[in-house]
């Protein structure tokens, strides 16, 4: 039988604010752990996002995932998202296995959160070309890496909401 209250309590540790990630981070890297970094909506959660992540967390020890706050997915996306708020969005993504930090950012780019935390591998999905992905100059000045995973077909949040609407719309 599993403790449903000890699982909260752990997805609720793994979410930090850029100051606890850093400190995280120079610990990590003092035990030469390596750290993967991927950011998104994650609005709705669907087995996209899980492959994806799973993929991303084979090429370090550690995986960080940051999300968009609510005002930077409606800057990206348009203002009837995102459908969750942050705070479930963070717990949801936390849940996962895969997953072994979330953070947030304000801006409609992770660049500066990178250029904060320097990750050793910063990795998009595969519908993002290396050359493409926000980040990957940063990386390269201090010596990380952009990665493209595979990306799976037929997985959308925005697919997922049109579906939605028509069905009950």
């Amino acid at each position: 039988m599993r403790d449903c209250g000890r699982e909260i309590i752990l997805s609720k540790t793994k979410i930090k604010n850029i100051k606890q990630l850093k400190a995280v981070i120079n610990r990590l890297r003092k035990k030469g752990e390596k750290t993967a970094f991927t950011n998104g909506c994650f609005d709705i959660l669907h087995p996209g996002h899980i492959l994806y992540l799973e993929d991303a967390k084979k090429r370090a020890d550690v995986l960080i995932v940051a999300l968009n706050t609510d005002s930077s997915v409606k800057q990206i996306k348009d203002s009837s998202r995102p459908i969750m708020k942050l705070r479930d969005r963070q717990r949801l993504v936390a849940a996962l296995e895969s997953v072994d930090y979330v953070t947030s950012f304000s801006e409609t780019t992770p660049e500066r959160l990178i250029s904060q935390l320097k990750p050793d591998f910063v990795i998009k999905g595969g519908d993002w070309k290396v050359k493409d992905i926000v980040g990957r100059k940063v990386a390269a000045s201090y010596g990380g890496k952009a990665v493209s995973v595979r990306y799976r077909k037929g997985y959308s949040s925005s697919n997922i909401i049109q579906k939605i609407a028509h069905r009950f719309g």
